[in-house]
């Protein structure tokens, strides 16, 4: 089973947690076990899974981003003024791959799945959601 899920960003670069909208295309899936793919259409974009209890770490992951790979300093920047967003979404990268238990994202208390935006804000960007299951 596949299912795009639209998201928009407001900040050029962000992380926007997208648990929810993965874990409502898992249940309308009924498939109890295999493997839940997330990938990120889009260059300039990146999926993570990362802690979830507060928005520090979300913070100190742009910070982060921002300090090793600093904006306006890229040979594409002189095409679009964004070299630093593919750096950082190649970095990171495109998508995750979450195990399917008993119905449920195999994520631990803490985890959460994000969309990093590296070159907002966007009226819309595309994740494909892709349900594999394990036959059983």
């Amino acid at each position: 089973m596949r299912e795009i899920v639209s998201v928009s960003t407001q900040r050029r670069e962000e992380l926007i947690d997208i648990t929810s909208q993965v874990a409502s295309v898992v249940k309308r899936s009924a498939i109890l076990n295999g493997l839940v793919s997330v990938y990120a259409q889009g260059a300039t974009a990146a999926i993570m899974i990362q802690e979830n209890w507060d928005e520090s770490v979300q913070t100190d992951v742009v910070h982060l981003m921002q300090k090793i790979i600093p904006r306006g300093v890229w040979l594409h920047d002189q095409q679009d003024g964004n070299g630093d967003s593919h750096l950082k979404s190649g970095l990171v990268g495109p998508s995750e791959t979450i195990p399917l238990i008993d119905g449920q994202l195999g994520l631990s208390t803490w985890q959460n799945i994000f969309l990093c935006e590296f070159d907002g804000p966007r009226r819309e960007r595309q994740i494909v959601v892709t349900i594999l299951s394990d036959g059983q």
